[in-house]
């Protein structure tokens, strides 16, 4: 089994920068990939940053690019968020994931479905 613990978050005004963090604990040698999505009320979980665990392979959403970054550390098993310039619609939940599975170029990391594994959420909120 794979646990991830997310930290960060929080309430801030539009233009300021807030870091997200994922540990991954567990059974994860046959992690492939871990990213990040974002859920507002409302609306559908949407994919933000993801990041192909071995090759460091990054994608982003269009939303999002230029203004976050998403790095890792492969010793630690954790992922992180940078997000500057933040605006009120980045307003959400947002979700750790990580893929428990080896990489295959059928998966699709920008879309839920290769993640096997989420993290609980945390909530990001941008005033204007």
């Amino acid at each position: 089994q794979v646990q991830l613990t997310e930290s960060g978050g929080g309430l801030v005004q539009a233009g300021d920068s807030l870091r997200l963090s994922c540990a991954a604990s567990g059974r994860t040698f046959s992690t492939s990939a871990m990213g990040w999505f974002r859920q507002a009320p409302g609306k559908e979980r949407e994919f933000v940053a993801g990041i192909r665990w071995t090759v460091g392979i990054i994608y982003y959403a269009d939303s999002v690019k230029g203004r976050f970054t998403i790095s890792r550390d492969n010793a630690k098993n954790t992922v992180d968020l940078r997000m500057n310039s933040l605006k009120p619609e980045d307003t959400a939940v947002y979700y750790c994931a990580l893929t428990a599975r080896y990489y295959s170029s059928s998966y699709d990391y920008t879309r839920p479905g290769p993640y096997t594994n989420w993290g609980q959420g945390t909530q990001v909120t941008v005033s204007s």
